[in-house]
């Protein structure tokens, strides 16, 4: 009778017991579809050139991951779409104009280094994209650290052949300068429309959104990381201490809050500029290198958003996503022993919990 009424309902069998029909290809190669819109947006921001930075990038992240797993006598796996994921993450952090040697060095170094160095996927301490591009800053920094970088500028009725570019200062760069002015240099809708310059990945919000969107649709991001990443970083950027055209200026001083409204758009401006949405939808939330514990990913985006909010405030460098990704990597360890869930019927302080 229990067998018609639930049938395969009692085979048992080790743990898990719970099956799902997702699996790390179908999971990866998800990953990259929702890439896809950002690097429409590229190729049409900067030109054919910048999906050659791609494509060389995820070429040399293939190869080195086919050639790591040959030298080390393990199956080679590059058809789950992990390698293709570093590559295009890497070649996202870099700029349009990159030479393409660079893009090969960094892939190389995190396949071989940050991935296949500690055992391959699902061993590695750090988000291996991230890591290139921190090697990469250390190596080629002046091809990395620009805060000019070219536009294009297309105007697609009429000649479509037809293209210009113009050179401008990236939105981080004017953020760093003079907070206050950034709104006479670029509007809210060209952040959201991603008609600015900086790397190939981080302009367009609604590009990364739409795939974000995907993502969390599929349940492969946990929502809770990303929106207190970048609500922390909201949050921090007007509490803290700014500079102000070289005086420092704080939320409680006279005259701050002279027009609300635009403290609000420079806290927005912060979250749509740089790299910040990229890496807290797809960078961030890489399952290998972020917290289990849904609590663990609130306290691990939290931090993110500490170190982001700081470095861009006052270090010396105008972006701040990647180092705090990579230094909350190594935290991960830590975070998921102290929010490790606590076990139903166990014993606390000498008293039952259930």
């Amino acid at each position: 009778m229990a067998e018609t009424l639930f049938p395969n309902k009692l085979v048992v069998g080790p743990a898990p017991h719970l099956g799902t029909s997702d699996s790390i290809s179908r999971i990866m190669w998800s990953v990259v579809i929702a890439l896809v819109p950002q690097l429409i947006v590229a190729v049409l921001n900067f030109g054919f050139y910048a999906l050659a930075v791609v494509l060389v990038s995820v070429l040399a992240a293939v190869l080195s991951e086919a050639a790591i797993q040959r030298f080390r006598g393990v199956p080679i796996t590059v058809g789950d779409g992990s390698a293709v994921l570093t590559g295009m993450l890497l070649a996202y952090c870099l700029p349009p104009n990159v030479a393409l040697y660079v893009p090969v060095i960094g892939s190389v170094f995190a396949i071989g280094i940050a991935k296949h160095a500690f055992g391959g996927l699902g061993c590695n301490i750090w988000n291996p994209a991230l890591a290139g591009r921190a090697f990469l800053l250390a190596a080629y920094s002046g091809a990395i650290v620009m805060t000019k970088w070219p536009i294009l500028k297309m105007p697609w009725i009429g000649n479509i052949l037809t293209v210009d570019a113009v050179t401008k200062a990236t939105p981080l760069a004017v953020l760093k300068a003079n907070p206050t002015l950034f709104f006479e240099h670029y509007s809210l809708t060209e952040l959201v429309l991603g008609r600015v310059p900086g790397s190939l990945g981080e302009t367009s919000v609604v590009a990364l959104g739409l795939g974000a969107l995907y993502l969390i649709g599929k349940g492969y991001i946990n929502w809770r990381l990303p929106f207190a990443y970048i609500a922390t970083v909201m949050v921090l950027v007007v509490l803290l201490p700014i500079s102000d055209g070289g005086r420092i200026v704080g939320f409680w001083q006279a005259g701050f809050w002279a027009d609300p409204m635009m403290v609000v758009m420079r806290s927005v401006a912060q979250a749509f500029a740089g790299g910040l949405m990229l890496g807290a939808f797809f960078m961030a939330t890489d399952m290998v290198t972020s917290p289990l514990t849904s609590k663990g990913q609130v306290f691990y985006g939290v931090g993110c958003g500490v170190l982001v909010a700081i470095i861009r405030l006052y270090g010396g460098y105008p972006e701040g996503v990647c180092y705090s990704i990579l230094l909350m990597n190594t935290a991960v360890w830590l975070i998921d022993r102290i929010t490790v869930p606590r076990f139903f019927g166990a014993v606390s302080h000498g008293k039952r919990t259930a």
